[in-house]
């Protein structure tokens, strides 16, 4: 998990989330971006791995075009489409909201993972984070009543998971088949952290 906005489903988070999402990436732009069909993305998305253009000016009196962000030549976005007929899903496929079929195509067949544009794997997430954080769980007596309280929980899961959490499907960068999390897998850390460790490492190194 690289980022996390606690709150409604809302374009002002969704923008917050992309933005926070690129500043951990170091605005390094991900070979190909999935979501759902939640139209705030393509703005956000396009502000924060976009590239801002000004228009020139025109020589004509009036006020000059205010500058807008345009889609970069590695910036590949698509979104699933899921069509339904009474209320049920029948066919599931994607549109290019950014970029070339080609382009996506190629990132694609270069995932070790994935071979269809999908959020399976955010879905997955969510449904592990209700797990492990009984705050979430639906229709529960145990729900946040305070927002502070709801955040810090949030973090307590997340960034636990991603430190101290094996993942059966994950394998570590030099191959070895013995248990992996998260940050095992990115290469931030050689061993799965108990909580203790994670709880006690101190935030700033010197």
């Amino acid at each position: 998990m690289l980022e996390v906005v606690n709150g409604k489903r809302t374009e002002e988070n969704t923008k917050l989330l992309v933005q926070k999402t690129a500043k951990r990436l170091k605005n390094k732009t991900p070979r190909l971006i999935t979501s759902d069909e939640y139209k705030p993305y393509k703005k956000a998305i396009l502000r924060a791995f976009g590239k801002r253009h000004v228009p020139p000016p025109t020589g004509l009196r009036g006020r000059p075009r205010s500058a807008f962000y345009v889609p970069t030549k590695d910036l590949v976005y698509a979104t699933v489409h899921k069509t339904r007929t009474n209320g049920r899903v029948t066919k599931i496929d994607y549109r290019t909201v950014f970029g070339t079929d080609a382009q996506v195509r190629t990132a694609l067949d270069s995932s070790p993972c994935s071979r269809h544009v999908n959020t399976s794997f955010i879905e997955r997430q969510n449904g592990t984070d209700r797990n492990r954080c009984s705050r979430k769980i639906r229709k529960s007596y145990c729900f946040s009543k305070d927002w502070d309280v709801h955040r810090a929980a949030t973090c307590l899961s997340m960034y636990s998971y991603n430190f101290c959490w094996p993942v059966r499907t994950l394998r570590r960068p030099d191959g070895d088949r013995g248990p992996c999390s998260p940050a095992m897998s990115a290469g931030l850390t050689d061993h799965v952290w108990t909580i203790r460790e994670w709880a006690t490492f101190p935030v700033c190194q010197y």
